[in-house]
């Protein structure tokens, strides 16, 4: 049994309304290639062998976080993956900073991840602060690189650490606001050489775990409800979104 792919657009829209997007952003069916759905592949990006995982198990959609078409495109040749995915007849919807902040999306997922409890949003509603038993940033750190499979830096903070502030991704220029509203310590995925600096000067903690690591646990979460609300279809989180780093 198939569904129109403009089914899953709104069941995705209600999920992350995309008025929580920001300005800049780029999201919503962002490639559409026109057949209806039966099998949907969720990921944090659409990379060549998402695509080509995504073609073997006959999905003909693909719902990731990260835009597959940011920037306006000025020229699109056989290799870019816009391309790829018309080629294959797949369509991709593409939801950002609406699923940042939106209710039980990337941040709600991580800071379930991390154990933060009594939460409250900042950074532009995309953050979470909340509250944890007394720990230290090398603990989160630790934490984060069992959780989320994560490379970890860090900075110790310079008291316990209770009050927790979480952005995914490049959530590194937060670290003031996280320390405005009383944060012992900040777990974001990017972070600056001088936000460190400036993060041990004031005795903020800091945990950087990875842009691929902070918000990669959403495409479970997603197949997940994708599933729930679409009992027909197949879905599941590729196993080719990987982290595009190599570490030594």
């Amino acid at each position: 049994m198939s569904v129109p792919v403009t089914d899953v657009l709104a069941e995705l829209r209600r999920l992350a309304p995309p008025e929580l997007a920001q300005s800049w952003d780029n999201v919503g069916l962002l490639v559409d290639a026109g057949r209806p759905v039966t099998a949907v592949l969720t990921a944090l990006d659409i990379t060549p062998p998402v695509v080509e995982e995504a073609a073997a198990l006959g999905c003909e959609l693909i719902v990731a976080h990260h835009p597959v078409i940011f920037q306006p495109l000025k020229t699109l040749g056989p290799a870019d993956v816009p391309a790829l995915l018309l080629r294959r007849g797949i369509s991709a919807i593409c939801m950002h900073t609406n699923l940042d902040a939106a209710e039980g999306g990337v941040n709600d997922t991580l800071a379930a991840l991390l154990g933060l409890r009594d939460t409250a949003v900042f950074a532009d509603g995309c953050g979470r602060i909340g509250t944890v038993e007394p720990t230290t940033a090398a603990a989160l750190a630790r934490l984060c690189a069992e959780k989320l499979g994560a490379h970890v830096q860090y900075v110790e903070a310079a008291r316990p650490v209770v009050r927790v502030a979480e952005v995914s991704g490049a959530g590194g220029s937060y670290w003031q606001e996280a320390l405005a509203l009383g944060a012992d310590c900040l777990v974001t995925g990017e972070a600056s050489h001088h936000a460190a600096c400036d993060a041990r000067r004031c005795g903020l903690g800091l945990v950087v775990a990875g842009h691929w690591g902070t918000e990669h646990p959403i495409a479970a979460v997603l197949a997940e409800k994708l599933a729930a609300a679409f009992p027909a279809l197949r879905v599941q989180a590729a196993a080719a979104d990987t982290d595009p780093f190599l570490y030594l």
